[in-house]
Formats: structure tokens, sequence, C-alpha cells
């Protein structure tokens, strides 16, 4: 049996950061009660199956897209919203997976990324400071002193908005909405309108001509094209939240967080002796780390050693983010280091954070051609390395947005005061989320590698 969870007073004697300082403190143990008493988001048995579906990526046998939106707000718990999002993460794996030749694990920054890491306690306009927004599940995002209050009445609202989002998506995914031949047709109709590559008009008519054979010879498929496993994932960043949604398993004596399938730990909260690295390594979910350029090879074997001492095949799986200019000379001490621990860990590429800057105009955005730079050496590295690149981790919204520069539409500086509708960081829209996955898809059918096998169609 795992050693027991800490109280919650013990993590917070490790003196977390990125923590809400809540100016009523009863109230907020208030809500962390009733946090207790509430049913689980999701089940234990569902992140045993995330867990094995990791360790196939982990051994080459699998790919993850992990994906969704930079910073959830309650205002777009609507159906058509999360609708969007899942349309997108979908017909991007029928791309990957067909590929790729490996089934693709499809995971939603979704249902509970509702708070957000700043670099910044406070933000100044004009001659007003107010404390920073960190996410619906602390605070406002309007600048008053009201909405930027941290109100613990917001963790249960955050708990009922990933409920609902959670019900939605289960829905969504098992009644017909992720119909193989819906999917792969959205994404045809994304070649013919964006005239992008020809490589991309061939994998799509690959496609066509598969489904086309299928149909001819009498294959229906049954619910087997028609429904997915989809999971849930967010980072591990608000510790009353996370703490009061652990539960102990009845099957196993095991803990879990019953809040997601699988929760991250951040850039800025990933200390060894922290207090988050001390609760995720107690849980039996699987487990994410963001890595960022600062991060020394002792220090991520360290945090391997400390989240995984038993080198479980799916437990790990490390999300870098190292910029575009630096992936090829930084990743590679990285995976080197915890390779030699004999660890079989799933490495996953975040294009989007290293790559952030701002523009003349004050507009925080990201260009496309450093994402694709970036995920470019994560492949090349990992070829050279003779390593298996497992995944990638993007920030996305299934609307028209114009946040990022470039791409096919060829969104420029200008264009981003047209629909520039994040509150934290700028995501993909849902045609550069396309062309993306077709240009991931691209690298991927140049892999070789001893895991890789065709997957039966009804995993696509």
């Amino acid at each position: 049996m795992k050693d027991p969870i800490p109280a919650l007073e013990e993590l917070w004697a490790l003196r977390p950061p990125q923590q809400p300082v809540y100016d009523q403190p009863q109230e907020r143990d208030q809500v962390v009660a009733q946090l207790r008493r509430l049913p689980q988001l999701v089940f234990a048995g569902e992140c045993d199956d995330l867990r094995g579906r990791l360790a196939e990526a982990a051994a080459g046998r699998a790919f993850i897209l992990q994906g969704g939106d930079c910073a959830e707000t309650f205002e777009a718990v609507t159906a058509g919203s999360i609708q969007r999002r899942l349309r997108v993460l979908l017909s991007m794996a029928v791309a990957l997976t067909y590929a790729a030749e490996v089934p693709v694990v499809k995971i939603g920054r979704i249902a509970g990324q509702f708070a957000k890491p700043r670099s910044k306690a406070t933000e100044r306009r004009g001659g007003v400071e107010l404390p920073v927004y960190r996410g619906d599940a602390v605070n406002g995002f309007d600048f008053s002193p009201a909405a930027r209050r941290p109100d613990p009445q917001r963790l249960l609202q955050a708990y009922y908005a990933s409920a609902a989002t959670l019900n939605l998506v289960r829905a969504f995914v098992k009644g017909g909405f992720a119909d193989l031949q819906a999917m792969h047709s959205w994404n045809a109709d994304f070649v013919r309108q964006t005239h992008v590559s020809a490589r991309y008009e061939q994998l799509t008519g690959e496609i066509d001509r598969a489904l086309a054979f299928m149909r001819t010879i009498g294959v229906d498929g049954g619910d087997a094209f028609r429904t997915v496993d989809f999971y849930a994932s967010h980072e591990a960043l608000l510790l009353d939240y996370e703490h009061s949604l652990t539960r102990v398993d009845s099957r196993t004596g095991q803990p879990y967080s019953v809040g997601g399938h699988l929760l991250w730990i951040g850039e800025r909260t990933r200390r060894v002796d922290g207090a988050h690295a001390e609760l995720l390594r107690r849980l039996r979910n699987p487990v994410g780390v963001k890595i960022g350029p600062a991060a020394r090879p002792d220090e991520i074997v360290a945090l391997a050693e400390r989240i995984d001492p038993g080198r479980e095949p799916g437990r790990l799986t490390i999300i870098t983010r190292l910029g575009a200019g630096r992936v090829r000379q930084l990743l590679p001490p990285l995976v080197e280091a915890v390779e030699a621990t004999g660890r079989e860990v799933c490495w996953v590429c975040d294009p989007m954070h290293g790559n952030t800057f701002e523009t003349a105009g004050g507009y925080k955005t990201r260009s496309f051609a450093d994402v694709t730079a970036e995920l470019d050496g994560f492949f090349d590295v990992h070829a050279a390395l003779g390593t298996w690149p497992g995944g990638v981790h993007i920030e996305l919204t299934g609307d028209d947005v114009t946040e990022c520069v470039g791409g096919a539409a060829d969104i420029c500086e200008a264009d981003l005061v047209n629909r520039y509708e994040t509150v934290c960081d700028p995501r993909l829209n849902r045609r550069q989320s396309l062309e993306l996955a077709f240009m991931v898809a691209d690298r991927l059918s140049h892999l070789d590698h001893p895991g890789r096998r065709r997957p039966p169609l009804a995993d696509l």
C-alpha cells in the first residue's frame, strides 16, 4: 500500500508557491469540507486504463495527443464550446493515427483547467494595482477589486463546471459524435478550404480510400468506429482543490485523485521537495511534469525518482517546453539522463509555452512557425537518440480566434485584434490545430520504431 496522503496542513507547511491568499480562511475551510463530500468526477479504473495506455506510448506503441484551452472559463462551459474543442482534438487524432500507424491516446486539457500559475502576484493598470487573474477557480478576469478578490466559493464552481463538462464529453464520445467518417470528413474539408500542402491532400486521400474499401466489402465496424476513449487532465495547481478531491479506491485501498485522470505538475511548482510533488507522488493516477529551459538533468532524475520510484511504465509523463531556438541543445541531456535510469517514460512536447512573445501592440502571441520548429527539433532529437517522441501537448480552441500568428490562414500581428479572446495565453485556432496535426502526422509517418504497428481501423 502506498504511503498515506499527507494532511493538507502538512502540505501548506512546505510553503507551496502559486496559491491564492483568501481573506476569509474559515470560508475556505468550509468549501474544502464540502468538496470532500462531493462525488468523484472520474473513477479509479479509468485512471488505471489511462496508465496502461500511457505505458504503450512509453514503449513506442502509441502516441499521445493532449490539448485544450489554456485556461477554461465558467462562461465557456456550454455545449457548443465543448463540442468544438472536442471535434478539433478528435479530428487531429484521426490524421495522427493513420499516419503514425499507432493508436492515439486522446487527453483533453479539460474539466479542471480553471487555474493558472502566474509570473507576478499583481497587475498594474495606470495607477491601480490589483491581484493578478489566476483563473476562474480563484478570481475574476475583470480588472476591479471585487473581481480580483480570491473567492473560495469559486472552487465549488470549478467542481460543478468540471462535472458538467465531463458529463457532456462522455455523452459525445460514446453517443456517435466521434464517428470516424464524420471526423475524417472535417479533415478533408479543411484540406480543400485552406489549400495546404499536397502531402496533406495525399494523407486525406489515403484515408478516403481506406474508408471506401471498408464500405465496399461491407465492413461497418459498429460501435468501435463511432466511440472513442477520451481522458481529462489538468495542472494540479490549487492544493485546496486537489487535496479535497483525493479518495481511497474501494477495490485496492489506494489513493487516487478523482478530479481528473492525469494531473501534471507545472514548471513553476516542480520542486523535488515541494508540496505538489509530495501530494502527487502518493496518488495512483498517472502524473505529468512540465519541464522548462532552466531544468537540469539531475533535477529531473531526482523528480522522476520521487514520483516514480517503482519505475512503472505509464506512471510518469515528461512534458518539455524548451523553445524553438533551444530544444536541440537542451533536450538531449534531459532524455539521456532519464533514459539512463531504465525508466520507460512518455516524452511529450509542449511547443506553446516556450515560444510566447509580446507584440508592439501589447498582445501576447505565439508564431505558428516557432511552434512547428520546436516540434521538428523534438522529433529530430528523439530520432538521433533512438528514443520515441511520445506525444504533443497543445493549447487550442475550436473557434476561429486570431491569437497566434502564421499558419495556412497567414494571420499577422495586425489581425490579432479581430478575435483575441483568450483570458490568459494565446491558443491555436481550429485551422492552425488541424494544420499542426498534419505536420506531426507527416513526421510520424517517417519514423521507424520497433513498437510501431498498423492499428486496427477501429483505433482511428
